[in-house]
Parts: C-alpha cells; sequence; structure tokens
C-alpha cells in the first residue's frame, strides 16, 4: 500500500464527515448564504481544525465566490490549498547533527502511545539502514519496559534499560554511554507518560534532560511530543505545557485511524509553530509515516 492510501485510510473517519457536511451545505443552495458560510464554519471547527484555519479557509472560499461565482466554487479545492500553504513550511525529518549520534526524546501524557512510537521510529530508521537503539526510561511502570523489551526482540533493536523503580535520569545517562560506545546513528528515548499538570513530574523529565545534555553536549536534539487525535483539540493544552517545560522540536499524532477529529493536526502546528513530524495510522511498526502536507490535505479534502 503506498503512503497517500495509508494517509488516506487512516484519515477516513475525519474525512467522510468533512465531505459530508461540505457537500451538503454547498447543494443546499444555489447561492453561498452568510448561512452557508456559518454552517461550513462550524463543519470545520467540528473536525478540529482550529479557528485560525477554519477562518482562513472561510475566508477563500467567501472570496473565490465574490470573484468567479457559484459555478467556479470548489470549497475541497480550495480548502485543500488552504491546509497545503498552512503546513507545507514544516520539516517532517528528524534532526541530524552532522556527525555521530542523534538522542531523540519521547515525551507524552499516560495513554498516547509513546513508547510503541518509539519503537516504530527504531524500526524506521533502521529499515533505512541506520543503527538505533531504544532507552527505557519509563522505570515506573514495569510493563512500560517489559512492553519495549518486546518490541525490541520484535524488531531487533537494542534495548538499555536499568531495574524496576530505576531513576530515569540513570538510565538515560547509562543510554548515551551505550549508544555512543556501540556507534549508533539514533537514540530514542521513552520517558514516562506524565500529566502536563504535574509539576513535579516535568521536573523529573526536565532532569532526564538535563543528565544527556551532560554526557552528550546537545542532547536531546529532538524532543517529540506525542499526542492521542482522538483527543482532539484538549492535546493543544498538553503540548503548550510540555512545550514551557521542555522546549518540543516536534511533534507525533497517534491513532488518526480511530477519530473523526484528525484536523487537530492542523490547529496544532498553526498555534504552536511546531511541526508535526510523523503521523500513526495503525497498530503495524511500518504505520507511523513521516508526515507530508500535501498528501495530509489531499486525503482530508478530496471529494468522494
Amino acid at each position: 500500500m503506498g503512503l497517500f492510501q495509508k494517509i488516506k485510510e487512516g484519515l477516513l473517519k475525519t474525512h467522510h464527515k468533512l465531505a459530508h457536511e461540505i457537500k451538503r451545505i454547498v447543494t443546499a443552495s444555489p447561492k453561498l448564504t452568510v448561512g452557508s458560510l456559518e454552517e461550513l464554519d462550524a463543519a470545520l471547527i467540528a473536525a478540529d481544525l482550529g479557528t485560525a484555519m477554519t477562518a482562513q479557509i472561510v475566508a477563500a472560499v467567501k472570496q473565490s465566490y465574490e470573484t468567479q461565482g457559484r459555478a467556479g466554487l470548489d470549497v475541497f479545492a480550495i480548502a485543500r490549498a488552504e491546509v497545503e500553504r498552512s503546513l507545507a513550511t514544516a520539516r517532517a525529518e528528524l534532526r541530524r547533527p552532522a556527525e555521530g549520534l542523534t538522542v531523540v526524546s519521547i515525551v507524552g501524557v499516560n495513554g498516547t502511545g509513546k513508547t510503541t512510537t518509539a519503537a516504530k521510529l527504531a524500526h524506521l530508521v533502521q529499515s533505512r539502514g541506520q543503527k538505533a537503539l531504544l532507552a527505557a526510561c519509563d522505570t515506573f511502570r514495569a510493563a512500560a519496559v517489559e512492553q519495549l523489551k518486546l518490541w525490541g526482540e520484535r524488531l531487533h533493536v537494542p534495548v538499555i534499560a536499568g531495574a524496576h523503580g530505576a531513576d530515569p535520569a540513570s538510565v538515560a545517562h547509562d543510554a548515551v554511554t551505550a549508544a555512543l560506545a556501540r556507534q549508533a546513528d539514533y537514540l530514542f528515548v521513552d520517558t514516562a507518560g506524565r500529566l502536563h499538570t504535574k509539576h513535579n513530574l516535568m521536573q523529573e523529565l526536565q532532569k532526564v534532560h538535563r543528565v544527556m545534555q551532560k554526557k552528550m553536549p546537545g542532547a536531546p536534539h529532538e524532543t517529540l511530543l506525542v499526542l492521542d487525535a482522538s483527543t482532539g483539540m484538549n492535546a493543544l493544552v498538553q503540548a503548550r505545557a510540555f512545550h514551557k517545560a521542555v522546549p518540543l522540536t516536534g511533534l507525533i499524532v497517534t491513532k488518526l485511524d480511530g477519530t473523526s477529529k484528525g484536523g487537530m493536526v492542523i490547529a496544532i502546528q498553526r498555534e504552536l509553530g511546531l511541526p508535526v513530524k510523523f503521523i500513526g495510522l495503525g497498530e503495524k511498526p511500518d504505520d507511523l509515516q513521516p508526515f507530508d502536507a500535501q498528501q495530509f490535505a489531499r486525503a482530508l479534502f478530496e471529494e468522494d
């Protein structure tokens, strides 16, 4: 299956809901009325595109109608173009220093799929012929360490782990040491899930980052926040809090295949200016895909 087909299938729920509403609004009247524009606004907001992106699309639709009339109005094409323009500046690829190891910290609240995402990222870089290691720094949830070890065995990626309840910063230190010694290209650090409102847990995450920085200046080179698409715009609150505690370099949006709130990808990137680097479209190792603005916009607003 090609990448576009994967994205299209992953966004099916969001797409169907949007396409149905847009068609209903456009065909309801031979003219584009104030009421039609208000309904379009509501449909886009309901798909969690956010107020800024919604206003941009509605304004473009209105302008097109005023200049070309009803005959030349293609709401799907307009929405597609506006979304693509808004997202196209994002750089989806993982950062790489000029040489040596790249340390990637995976952060987020509980239940977003961080552990699975860390393993899938390791699988992705290994499929490109690069060497990856995983660090099990979620030491207070025994199941997380075991889960990462199982993924490591399945994907043939070494996992650096400590004893249950070990200091996460100590495990991170050992993982950076091991990754440097083994001349790995990437180290993916699976951190403990934490509520963005818990100050002490945020401080612990900052400590993990400080320890890695001390061991290897510049680390972590990427801090990626994993967001569950089904939480919709609540993810924006999480993103703001994490970005304040540990400067984020990008976002990974998971579980897009199970939600009709796929528009939140656009809203959060627009609001925070952070690139969406990867999107999760299923359970398989290769279902984590680099974000492509053009294909995302097309999958979201392609007319059935």
